[in-house]
């Protein structure tokens, strides 16, 4: 199973950008789908996640700003991000776990996408 993730890019402050990520592969079921971030120095650190009922957990600093949502014909998940702070500035990286066909459950992470916000 594979991720593929696209979206991120160079933004303002107050801007928007949408990060997609796709999961590829032989694909049973997935459970869960996130977005994980990390800075220069700091942490990675869960941005958002939803679960395959819908049920969605953020990081309280994105709250009211961030949306995910996932289509689960296309085994995509989403991460909308509106009013951008400079301190959402990170290597973004998608995850998701769940089952394959053959082969067992997965936990497989994507290759990260740069979010720069400028002030």
């Amino acid at each position: 199973v594979q991720l593929q993730a696209s979206g991120g890019g160079l933004v303002q402050a107050g801007g928007s950008l949408r990060l997609s990520c796709a999961a590829s592969g032989s694909i049973f079921s997935i459970n869960f789908m996130g977005w994980y971030r990390q800075a220069p120095g700091k942490q990675r650190e869960l941005v958002a996640a939803i679960a395959s009922g819908g049920s969605t957990n953020y990081l309280d600093s994105v709250k009211g700003r961030f949306t995910i949502s996932r289509d689960n014909a296309k085994n995509t998940v989403y991460l909308q991000m509106n009013s951008l702070k400079p301190e959402d500035t990170a290597v973004y990286y998608c995850n998701a776990g769940g089952n394959t066909n053959w082969r067992g459950p997965f936990d497989v992470w994507g290759q990260g996408t740069q979010v720069t916000v400028s002030s």
